[in-house]
């Protein structure tokens, strides 16, 4: 609810003939300039704007304390050098509204950048109080249900979205430069596939048909190669039905890119030269430290193979698995997952013996054929397949195939996951026949790759989790208590 005393200001502006939400304003500068460039700037005049986070004063004399997307500055007004329009102004100025002030760029008494106001504009009157702790505020459920309060009171909050911002311009810029276009894909899909995952479901009301929020861009993408073109990529929000926690947001970004006649092996070279480039150019050095230990990104990245990795640690062949002997290794293990099927346990299996030890940066490879049905075989091992994902301090942020392209071999594990689908998988994906028959007009060799760009994010600012660099995250409702437990993401 609107503060009653800003209320009785916002009045007091208006019969002083004051628009407090005026249309424009031109600002010359903004303050991060004024710090930055103080020895030549000294002296001169500005227009900046931004919102009041900080309003001292002693008689006349007034600091405020000024924050635009570049960071704070302070202004000082006073009688002798400000008009007397503008003082009467300050009187009805409170902490959170946003001005525009004229002045000359200078330094404080105590030798503080500052710009010596002249003239003051109000620009928009603020009509709530700030939260108290306003320099700070670390309540993370209003943190995140607010981001916009977040933002103001915590600067470094808006670094992590600018270092997110750059993280995905350096990934476009680095496909571009090899040659990829960039495509839009289908976000509301009549059948959803590329992933294990329960999808969204609405509704299309003009075709009177039900669809489905897209999981993955993968079956889409995969089709523009068939039509010639050779390397594709999108930037996108896929939508997976499943719990939220501290690396699973069921709206999430990632990149999905695909590059005809490569395999996994090129996709582990392209994506080593990605990563550490990435960590490179927004740290000027390949070794980092996150949550107080050094993480290296110097290529090149360990290899982990998934199958040896699980048989060396828990005596289990999980190549070998099938879904009859699956629930009884479940019990034996104490594994918490509510599809007692071959792929469920393996996956539980690993994220209990490996995924929790490694740190650095790692490629686990070759995972079981079975759980991989969109892609080639191992050359010289049917049993496992040729898939690879990029771990980083316990989080996978990449997950890469050599692609199948065979498409009676397709159609094949196509029909394994209906089945899985019908005995009660719910996040098994089903048949897509458009796509089988475009496989069948013949698809080249291939390598695809999906990269969050969250999960890195979250990493490269030094957060554990990922609602801190989601500039919205999904949240429960108030009081709701409910949830599911966490599943796989492509």
């Amino acid at each position: 609810m609107a503060d009653g005393f800003k209320l009785e200001k916002l009045k007091r502006l208006r019969a002083l003939g004051i628009d407090p939400y005026p249309y424009s304003f031109r600002r010359t500068i903004d303050n991060a300039e004024i710090r930055n460039s103080f020895e030549s700037l000294n002296g001169k005049n500005a227009t900046i704007a931004g919102r009041v986070v900080g309003l001292r004063h002693m008689g006349k004399l007034y600091f405020l304390d000024m924050l635009d997307q570049s960071g704070k500055l302070q202004v000082i007004a006073s009688a002798d050098s400000t008009e007397k329009a503008s003082m009467e102004l300050l009187e009805l100025i409170d902490t959170g509204d946003i001005i525009g002030v004229e002045g000359i760029i200078g330094k404080s008494k105590r030798g503080e950048i500052s710009l010596e106001a002249k003239h003051i504009t109000m620009l928009g009157k603020s009509l709530r109080q700030m939260p108290e702790k306003f320099h700070g505020l670390n309540d993370t459920e209003m943190r995140y249900r607010k981001r916009y309060l977040d933002l103001i009171a915590n600067p470094e909050v808006r670094g992590f979205f600018m270092t997110r911002a750059r993280i995905l311009k350096y990934m476009r810029d680095f496909l571009d430069r090899r040659g990829y276009i960039e495509f839009e894909t289908p976000v509301l899909q009549p059948i959803y596939g590329g992933g294990q995952a329960k999808p969204f479901k609405t509704r299309y009301e003009a075709l009177n048909t039900d669809v489905y929020l897209r999981v993955a861009d993968e079956l889409y993408l995969k089709r523009l190669v068939i039509g010639g073109f050779e390397k594709v990529y999108e930037v996108s929000k896929d939508f997976r039905n499943e719990d939220i926690d501290s690396t699973h947001n069921p709206e999430f970004t990632q990149i999905e890119l695909y590059e005809a006649y490569k395999d996994y092996n090129d996709f582990m070279a392209m994506t080593e030269e990605l990563m550490s480039g990435l960590v490179k150019a927004l740290f000027g050095t390949h070794q980092i430290t996150y949550q107080g230990k050094k993480l290296d990104f110097t290529p090149p990245f360990k290899r982990i193979y998934w199958v040896d990795e699980i048989k060396k640690k828990a005596g289990i062949d999980v190549s070998t698995l099938t879904d009859e002997e699956a629930p009884a290794v479940a019990k034996k293990e104490g594994l918490k997952t509510a599809v007692k099927n071959a792929y469920h346990v393996a996956d539980a299996l690993f994220d209990k013996y490996v995924k929790s030890d490694i740190f650095d940066p790692a490629f686990v490879v070759d995972f079981p054929s079975y759980m991989c049905p969109l892609t080639k075989d191992k050359r010289g091992n049917r049993r496992l397949s040729e898939r690879f994902e990029l771990f980083i301090a316990g989080t996978e942020v990449a997950n890469c195939y050599s692609e199948l392209t065979d498409p009676v071999e397709q159609r094949r594990k196509f029909e394994e996951q209906e089945a899985e689908r019908r005995s009660g998988d719910v996040e098994a994906p089903p048949s897509d026949d458009d796509f089988i028959e475009a496989v069948e007009y013949g698809m080249p060799p291939m390598a695809g790759i999906g990269i969050s760009i969250d999960r890195p994010a979250m990493i490269l600012t030094g957060n554990t989790s990922i609602k801190e660099i989601i500039a919205f995250p999904a949240m429960k409702p108030k009081g709701n208590a409910g949830g599911r437990k966490k599943h796989a993401e492509k």
